[in-house]
């Protein structure tokens, strides 16, 4: 399901994005399907929902999804058509429901010359992110086997159902 390949727009954040910023309490209890036009409402990109395009990706500072641990945060950046967050760091809990939901989040020691709007390349293959707009390429962390799969598998509930159907234990 997820490609080893990833190219999209930047969208750059700063430090410290929160859920609350990522998706605003008032939107916690829609629909999921409604949840893409409420993403990053709260942010210093109010407009994104309006602006992101299927591939994009977003870039961040330190701590991004720090607050609570509302799943739908995740969901909400996944559904928008983002393909990937590449931040500093992520906050524990927000980091593992993205990976549950197969929404790829990369750490990397990024540099302010990422602007909005550069096209970017992640390669899932070599770990690195290349900013097709100024030639800069970035080494990405190393994700674990296990995260890989999960994220290949679309899931951790895909990846569960998978290894229960070659078990024989679900048609």
């Amino acid at each position: 399901m997820l490609d080893n390949k990833l190219k999209g727009r930047a969208f750059v954040l700063g430090d410290n994005v929160d859920t609350d910023q990522i998706l605003p309490g008032y939107a916690m209890s829609l629909p999921e399907e409604e949840l893409k036009n409420h993403v990053l409402k709260g942010s210093s990109i109010p407009d994104f929902a309006e602006r992101v395009k299927a591939g994009d990706i977003i870039i961040a500072g330190e701590n991004f999804g720090c607050g609570s641990s509302r799943e739908q945060a995740a969901v909400a950046v996944k559904t928008s058509g983002v393909s990937a967050v590449v931040a500093r760091s992520f906050a524990r809990i927000f980091r593992r429901n993205c990976i549950n939901i197969g929404m790829p989040v990369l750490t990397c020691e990024l540099d302010s010359e990422i602007r909005d709007e550069d096209e970017l390349e992640i390669d899932l293959e070599k770990f690195t992110l290349k900013n097709l707009s100024s030639g800069k390429t970035y080494k990405i962390h190393d994700l674990s086997k296990t995260t890989m799969d999960t994220l290949k598998a679309g899931g951790l509930i895909n990846k569960v159902k998978k290894i229960l159907k070659d078990r024989g234990e679900i048609n």
